[in-house]
């Protein structure tokens, strides 16, 4: 079982440079779409790839904030868990935001995909 920061690490060296920055990218854009609600509709592309980051490098149960500078939103994700399944890692992550002034907070699951990518399961 990949667990925590094992996980980070793995995958963290992919992301950044060349094709990692390409797999960034798709799972930012998934992500986007994973989170749903009023969360998912408010984030843009670096919000997505920021919620990406923190599924890739950030320690379970150690959250990531960051407010948008543009749109003022706040976001704040916290992976849950990490655990193995049979197509590969998968992580919970909670996020939280504060989009126009009002507080939000969703949950779900992303499995890390062959091609790299991020896939929902629930």
């Amino acid at each position: 079982m990949i667990v925590g920061c094992q996980l980070g690490g793995v995958l963290g060296s992919q992301v950044g440079q060349g094709s990692g920055r390409t797999v960034a990218t798709i799972v930012g854009t998934m992500i986007g779409a994973t989170v749903g609600g009023n969360v998912g509709r408010s984030m843009d592309q670096t919000d997505r790839l920021k919620t990406a980051h923190a599924l890739e490098n950030v320690c379970t149960s150690v959250p990531t904030s960051w407010v948008n500078p543009d749109s003022r939103n706040q976001y704040t994700v916290t992976p849950t868990r990490t655990y193995d399944a049979s197509t590969g890692p998968c992580r919970e992550y909670t996020v939280h935001s504060v989009v126009a002034g009002k507080n939000e907070t969703v949950s779900g699951t992303a499995c890390r995909q062959a091609d790299g990518s991020w896939k929902a399961t629930n």
